[in-house]
């Protein structure tokens, strides 16, 4: 049978679930907002706009694409207070490397996405290698799957889109002040106010400031935000957008654990850090970022719209790493006896900018009685980051109970790589509507790149140019005035160059063949009264590059490696979602199954296991009840289930045990004077499961993150 036969048959007989009851909603991904500020909330009925999905402001259910839309409000509701909380809301989203104390890192459909290339910030491109604040953000749009139609360079997981919060029609007026265990707090400011002549100026002011008490030793921190963003209504026709934002992140960031020789250790203790040296600095995270944007409408039927945005990053990255066990000769894991070798790094002065710009043309045209939502456009983007020599020192034998105290070793023994970037990308979409049923969706990108790399010591030089083109097909048949079927077909693109590490790599510095992945889908959309649903069945394909053992030629002692394609990833898998309301009733949540293997790997043992750190199966379901006799009161609770994890590439029977966890949560509105106040509470892991909650392998090593315990938040928001 078919992969496209498989996946139908899949989607016929969840769709038939789904009809007959058996919903699990997928939080947030279909609820509704306003026209002033398209927010999203789990409790509306109403379908958002997705506006990384390139077609415009039409809904996100009558769009052929699989995507999550969380707002401000939702993300408070949950306490998600950095992007990997997230994790706990939507089953295709997971945890990758997510550190205390250190920048995020996610997981979509089984694909760890690229921090440089695979994240957006009001649809123009961003490095998210820093720790990216969410106060002052709208919402939070994960669009799931091949990219290649947004993106021109990309893991094909999908892409992470931040909406900038901008000046409302009406006055704003929001504080909110939030305590978390461990005496952790948070104090935000939200104003907005238009000005002059029927309110042609708008402004808007976000401010924040946070006091860090993780529920880890050792780890605490504080951040600090301040945004401002205006508008010029220059006249009906005409829009002139800005903002800008500065923002400080400043804590220590937590080590994971690993495996002890051959074993797999029972869930640490969760408030132990790794990183509790003498010595041990914070990692600081600098940022500001700011963008202009013009909207210019020429009739009816044609708009143009141009947009610019800089970001500019600087981070101080220390920490006592624990890394690998000599004395018994694994790199790959800690010793035994919970011994490790521990290094002091520091890369200090890490400088980072991207620069951005898109200029794209807009038409709703009628060809006879076909409908045409066509958009083309040219983007640019530069990137340039620019390195000090780094630390990176053997100090000594830690533990992994935290007690040993080893000397500290800044010394600059080791080079860095500085990167320049230029991508130049050119995009056509076409939404072509033949009736009130039948839909055909084009997109074509193609992308022409130009990266050059050098060490910091001026040796190593490397570049290379390469372009591609990325095309996207879907179609749509709308079924009834409640539900659509749709099927799509894209393909995505990454490149990549062999180390710059001589002689370790016969190939150093070489670029490599563009990885082109692929990916079909087909899903079923529908909303009917209080009930909304979604069904997705996804295979994707991605090559992919392994080092390759390579005999020794010379008197070189160590063993050497060449970078090529080997071989691909593929995943095939079920999402499940949509909302259930019945009186004070409403259920959300979603269900992914999905089943992934390495193929056609000349590497021995990897061929036919499941990839690291990839759960089988992720359930995250939400529920809320509205108190009848205090309609301003609701309740609620929520799971977030994962199935078993593999630790290595090449022994799949080495796993991480899947598990449940379950919180408590409850919002109460107050009205008093001219104010409204909206108090929260929530427990995170209400019953203080101790369990490894991701287990990525990264740099050639495994780590396991325990889940943080029982941690409980109290906040209030005050508008007037």
């Amino acid at each position: 049978m078919s992969t496209a036969t498989r996946l139908a048959s899949a989607t016929a007989a969840l769709a038939a679930c789904v009809g007959s009851g058996a919903v699990i909603a997928q939080a947030a991904s279909d609820s509704a907002g306003s026209a002033t500020l398209p927010a999203v909330t789990v409790v509306s009925r109403a379908a958002p706009v997705l506006s990384i999905g390139g077609w415009g402001d039409l809904p996100l259910s009558q769009t052929p694409l699989p995507a999550s839309i969380y707002n401000s409000e939702t993300m408070k509701d949950y306490g998600v207070q950095r992007l990997s909380d997230l994790t706990r809301l939507d089953p295709a989203v997971n945890d990758a490397y997510n550190a205390v104390g250190y920048w995020d890192s996610l997981t979509l459909r089984g694909f760890v996405i690229d921090n440089r290339f695979n994240y957006r910030r009001d649809g123009l491109p961003i490095n998210a290698e820093t720790a990216v604040p969410l106060d002052n953000k709208d919402r939070v749009e994960i669009l799931k799957g091949i990219s290649g139609m947004q993106a021109g360079t990309s893991s094909p997981g999908g892409l992470v889109n931040f909406v900038v919060k901008r000046p409302t029609a009406e006055p704003l007026r929001t504080g909110w002040l939030q305590w978390q265990s461990e005496n952790s707090w948070l104090a935000t400011a939200d104003l907005s106010q238009r000005f002059g002549e029927q309110g042609a100026f708008g402004l808007r002011m976000n401010a924040a400031y946070e006091q860090i008490r993780p529920p880890v030793n050792d780890a605490n921190g504080q951040r600090a935000l301040f945004a401002l963003a205006g508008d010029w209504r220059v006249s009906a026709d005409s829009l002139l957008e800005a903002e800008f934002e500065s923002s400080r992140h400043s804590q220590p960031s937590v080590p994971a654990f690993s495996m002890l020789g051959n074993r797999i250790p029972s869930p640490s203790d969760p408030r132990i850090n790794l990183n509790n040296q003498p010595w041990s600095q914070p990692v600081v995270f600098n940022a500001n970022t700011g963008s202009i944007r013009f909207t210019q409408m020429l009739n009816n039927e044609w708009r143009w719209s141009a947009q610019i945005a800089t970001q500019q990053l600087r981070n101080d990255d220390r920490i006592a790493f624990p890394f690998g066990c000599s004395a018994e000769g694994n790199y790959d894991r800690y010793c035994s006896d919970g011994s490790f070798d521990m290094y002091d790094y520091r890369s200090e002065n890490e400088r980072r900018r991207t620069d951005a710009g898109e200029l794209a043309l807009h038409a709703q045209l009628a060809t006879g009685s076909v409908m045409h939502g066509l958009s083309a456009g040219l983007l640019g983007t530069r990137f340039k980051s620019t390195f000090q020599r780094q630390a990176y020192n053997d100090v000594g034998s830690g533990n992994v109970d935290g007690s040993v105290t080893l000397p500290a070793n800044p010394a600059l023994t080791a080079e860095n790589t500085n990167r320049n970037e230029r991508s130049t990308e050119l995009f056509l979409r076409d939404a072509v509507q033949f009736n009130d049923r039948f839909s055909l969706w084009l997109a074509l990108r193609h992308t022409a790149i130009d990266r050059q790399s050098v060490s910091t010591d001026g040796s190593e030089a490397t570049g290379y140019r390469q372009s591609f083109n990325s095309p996207w097909v879907a179609a749509s048949y709308r079924i009834d005035a409640w539900q659509m079927l749709y099927a799509s077909w894209g393909r995505g693109a990454e490149s990549d160059v062999a180390p710059n590490r001589r002689p370790e790599y016969v190939n150093a510095g070489q670029a490599l063949p563009t990885l082109q992945s692929t990916q079909f889908e087909i899903g079923l959309k529908g909303a009917r009264d209080k009930f909304t649903w979604t069904v997705a069945a996804f295979d994707i394909v991605r090559p992919a590059f392994s080092d390759i053992p390579v005999p020794c030629e010379d008197a070189y002692p160590l063993q050497r490696y060449r970078r090529q394609a080997d071989g691909d990833q593929h995943h095939t898998g079920i999402e499940v979602g949509g909302s259930l309301r019945s009186g004070a009733w409403w259920l959300g949540g979603g269900l992914q199954w999905l089943h992934a293997l390495v193929r056609g790997s000349v590497v021995p043992g990897i061929s036919g296991q499941r990839p690291v750190n990839v759960p089988a199966a992720s359930l995250k379901m939400q529920l809320r009840y509205t108190v009848p006799t205090i309609p301003t009161l609701q309740l609620g609770a929520d799971v977030a289930a994962e199935s078993d994890r593999t630790l290595l590439p090449d022994d799949g029977a080495q796993r991480i045990p899947g598990y449940a966890v379950f919180g408590l949560n409850g919002q109460w509105l107050q009205r008093t004077g001219n104010a409204t106040l909206t108090w929260r509470a929530g427990i995170d892991n209400l019953f203080d499961r101790r369990v490894w909650r991701g287990a990525p392998y990264e740099f050639g090593h495994v780590y396991l993150f325990p889940m943080p315990g029982r941690t409980a938040r109290i906040s209030v928001q005050a508008d007037w």
